[in-house]
């Protein structure tokens, strides 16, 4: 077991302060100024914010490069009075008309040339608010209809592009979220084995990593805390999006642990056991508020699944080591899992 850090350093995005709309109806709350979702960060003990390019800078497409540079600086003034830094910057690719047909994928080479460009705006974002960090969710990097792409032409295009980022900036390293489904109905990079086999055909794999988001696991009917396993055995867990899922539905982004406690504590678990954060990883959370949730209120999915994971962390710590590895030498696996949920109910065992 790799040695545990003293203590963790926490992350969400701008996007997690929403106004309450969902694909069935429209916002039901009036929205948070970006200065003021930076200091309710603050004010819940967050260290870092995560950033789309265009959170960092609104109406990127119709900037030039200088405005851009600007606009950049600027917000990260604002995380510098605050105490506060950027933890990466992901290229929002799925909302332009011009990546109907998937980014990096699309048929169409004005898109994928579209897609590329972008990217390298969100690079120099990433640069100037002072991270190497860059996130890919392939999210529109997929099919609806299997006769209208090649599957090997778009994962070469996928190499391309990634090969490109890195070569623009040496020091970039490329963290890739992988999703099985939505917005697309089969996404190319659906799970952390695609990701990883994706980053291996790179020019660079050690620069090119993971983002495990929960949810993302529970789609592909996958267990989180396996993935996370699977991705810190290759060294490759560079981030993680930690919130709940009920089942195989739309990507729901509930609060950490608020669906399975005992699935939230594995993700705890896997992540102390070998030293995730050691080396400047953050736990990062993508959670949803309640559309219930009134505006005044509407910060304590983020408060709540925070302390969740501290919570989850002291069980992980306080684990009975000896009796967990003497249950194991036994193979009395039945007893084990009754101490585990003894423990995480605070019973007497």
């Amino acid at each position: 077991m790799t040695e545990a850090i003293t203590s963790y350093r926490f992350s969400f995005g701008p996007w997690n302060l929403s106004e309450g709309a969902d694909p069935f109806g429209p916002p039901v709350r009036d929205p948070f100024t970006f200065l003021e979702k930076v200091k309710i960060a603050k004010q819940l003990g967050f260290d870092a914010l995560q950033f789309h390019d265009d959170d960092a800078v609104p109406e990127l497409d119709s900037l030039g490069p200088e405005q851009i540079s600007k606009q950049a600086r600027a917000t990260k003034q604002i995380l510098t009075d605050h105490g506060l830094v950027a933890e990466f910057v992901a290229p929002r690719l799925w909302f332009s008309p011009r990546t109907i047909d998937g980014a990096y994928t699309a048929n169409d080479p004005a898109d994928r040339a579209y897609a590329v460009e972008r990217s390298i705006k969100a690079i120099d974002i990433a640069q100037e608010l002072g991270t190497p960090l860059l996130v890919l969710w392939l999210a529109r990097e997929g099919t609806y209809v299997r006769e209208a792409k090649s599957v090997p032409e778009a994962v070469q295009y996928l190499v391309d592009a990634i090969n490109t980022m890195l070569e623009y900036d040496k020091q970039l390293r490329i963290l890739v979220e992988p999703k099985p489904n939505e917005p697309m109905d089969q996404a190319y990079i659906p799970t952390v084995g695609h990701a990883l086999a994706l980053g291996n055909r790179t020019a660079d794999p050690s620069r090119v990593g993971i983002l495990i988001e929960t949810a993302h696991q529970i789609l592909a009917g996958l267990d989180p805390s396996d993935e996370m396993g699977f991705a810190l055995s290759f060294h490759k867990l560079w981030s993680v999006h930690l919130n709940d899922q009920s089942g195989l539905k739309f990507d729901e982004d509930k609060s950490f642990g608020e669906v399975d406690l005992r699935r939230a504590f594995n993700q705890v678990r896997v992540l102390e056991e070998n030293g995730y954060g050691r080396n400047g990883e953050y736990v990062g959370l993508d959670v949803k508020a309640m559309r219930t949730q009134k505006k005044e209120v509407s910060a304590k999915h983020l408060a709540n699944s925070k302390q969740t994971f501290l919570w989850l962390l002291d069980k992980v710590r306080s684990l009975n080591r000896s009796l967990q590895a003497e249950l194991v030498r036994q193979r009395d696996y039945e007893e084990l899992t009754r101490y585990i949920t003894a423990h995480l109910l605070g019973a007497r065992y």
